[in-house]
């Protein structure tokens, strides 16, 4: 497992931190006096996230899931197996947060079952000691894909990155669902740090104003732009 990366030195404790083979950020979010954190798709390393919870003496109140691929929560992927939330949930059992739409297709990929899940919905908020955590369902790489909107900060898993958007030639993704999607957090201000799901980018992480000046996806503002692009 990577070291963590970019830290927020305020109450809200932020950690980004790179792992497996495909570049995938796991986040870890929560309160710096509590020591209460969520972690943000747990997936390749699970005894390395658990060793790092430890050490930290973090305790870890609830695992969130921003979409349902097995790089991010665990699964069969390519003929291989990655560990995900199901090898966390033997070793620290916590509930995990997924969009109502997303839900089947978590059991599915991960087989855990219907009461590990709690199912929330665009503008849900979960508490982790005095951070407030807000769903914000962003459909378009999946039809069940969310990003996390703790204070100034975005966790975007594959709907956003920071030289592009999530892929939608995918099972279940839909090119006009990401339009729209990206128009809602092309609305976030400008100062809202985003922390996308893989380290696709030059940078690991960018404001939304940054953002707007090298992704091209996030500046289209009409969906016959948008489609001509997409193709």
């Amino acid at each position: 497992m990577a070291e963590p990366g970019w830290q927020e030195p305020t109450e809200l404790l932020i950690e980004q931190i790179e792992i497996g083979p495909m570049q995938n950020y796991t986040y870890i979010v929560g309160s710096r006096s509590s020591r209460e954190v969520a972690i943000v798709d747990p997936a390749w390393d699970i005894e390395g996230i658990v060793k790092h919870l430890e050490e930290r003496d973090y305790k870890l109140v609830a695992a969130l899931a921003t979409h349902y691929h097995p790089d991010h929560i665990g699964g069969s992927m390519g003929g291989h197996n990655v560990e995900g939330v199901a090898r966390l949930m033997e070793v620290l059992p916590v509930k995990v947060y997924a969009h109502k739409t997303e839900a089947d297709g978590i059991r599915k990929v991960t087989e855990i079952s219907e009461s590990d899940i709690v199912k929330v919905d665009s503008g849900d908020t979960l508490k982790i000691g005095d951070i407030e955590v807000e769903f914000l369902h962003t459909p378009g790489h999946t039809p069940g894909s969310q990003c996390f909107r703790i204070k100034n900060t975005l966790v975007s898993g594959d709907t956003l990155f920071i030289n592009g958007c999530g892929r939608v030639d995918l099972p279940g993704s839909d090119s006009d669902d990401m339009y729209h999607s990206l128009r809602k957090l092309a609305g976030l201000p400008e100062d809202t740090l985003l922390l996308p799901g893989h380290n696709y980018g030059h940078v690991p992480n960018a404001t939304m104003g940054e953002l707007k000046n090298m992704n091209p996806y996030i500046r289209i503002d009409d969906m016959d732009t948008w489609k001509q692009i997409m193709g």
